[in-house]
């Protein structure tokens, strides 16, 4: 990806081949050029200017636009999954930090048009104010070549992100596993019995997990975790056999 161009000159003022260039970073034409002048607008240079529209408007029509994109995408394409574990991976990706990186990954600072305090207080790179940014944008786009469109803006600029999450969702966390099985089920929290030996620099650790006064996993490793966390695994699968649950109820019990 190229350098990001200088910020708009004196007034705010945007050079077309500046738009021209974030075109192309976000793979979009527009027919109006007005909507992404104003998904940039901050309220700040809108002040200063004298009362211009700002981007908040297109910016409350983006966030819809990606919430709904996102979830259509995990909906379809993870047809087994429970309300829950969609809902976790959306809300991992649907935040201020993750959009803040995309717009990073835009250049977007450069092209934003900030009011002079914004700017001396370093708006540019202010992940609430990128974020924003990056649903106004959505929502120009949405507007100006409608939903397929936007949607398909959507997965190039998240579809890595959403891709890395749902895998990384993949790989349980055993304990958090076992206290929601043992919450929706039982109504209990289970408990650790931890017993280590062996000198500091070769320590080895036994974990037992107790659920209702019952020991039900068993685990060893070379950390507390690592021997909590198979204590845990053991547990877990012990709770599936005896209340018949398939690979992936933690899920279905806690959603």
């Amino acid at each position: 990806m190229s350098a990001a161009p200088p910020p708009p000159g004196p007034g705010g003022v945007h050079a077309a081949g500046a738009l021209h260039e974030l075109e192309q970073r976000l793979g979009v034409a527009f027919a109006d050029p007005g909507l992404l002048r104003l998904a940039l607008t901050h309220r700040s240079h809108a002040f200063e200017a004298g009362g211009l529209p700002t981007n908040e408007r297109l910016e409350f029509l983006g966030d819809a636009v990606l919430g709904l994109a996102v979830t259509d995408h995990l909906y379809r394409d993870l047809p087994d999954a429970p309300e829950g574990r969609l809902a976790k991976i959306r809300a991992s990706v649907v935040n201020t930090t993750s959009l803040a990186e995309v717009g990073r990954s835009l250049g977007l600072g450069a092209h934003l048009l900030l009011g002079r305090g914004e700017e001396q207080s370093g708006g540019r790179d202010k992940d609430s104010l990128l974020a924003d940014t990056v649903e106004a944008l959505l929502g120009a786009v949405y507007l100006d070549a409608g939903v397929e469109a936007s949607f398909a803006l959507v997965w190039r600029l998240f579809g890595g992100m959403v891709a890395d999450t749902a895998a990384r969702a993949d790989t349980r966390d055993h304990k958090t596993t076992l206290q929601e099985l043992t919450a929706a089920l039982m109504g209990t929290a289970p408990l650790y019995e931890l017993a280590g030996e062996g000198p500091d620099h070769a320590r080895h650790f036994t974990a037992v997990a107790v659920v209702a006064g019952e020991r039900l996993g068993h685990g060893e490793g070379r950390s507390k975790k690592a021997a909590e966390q198979a204590a845990a695994a053991e547990a877990v699968a012990a709770l599936r056999h005896r209340f018949a649950l398939p690979s992936g109820g933690d899920d279905a019990a806690s959603g």
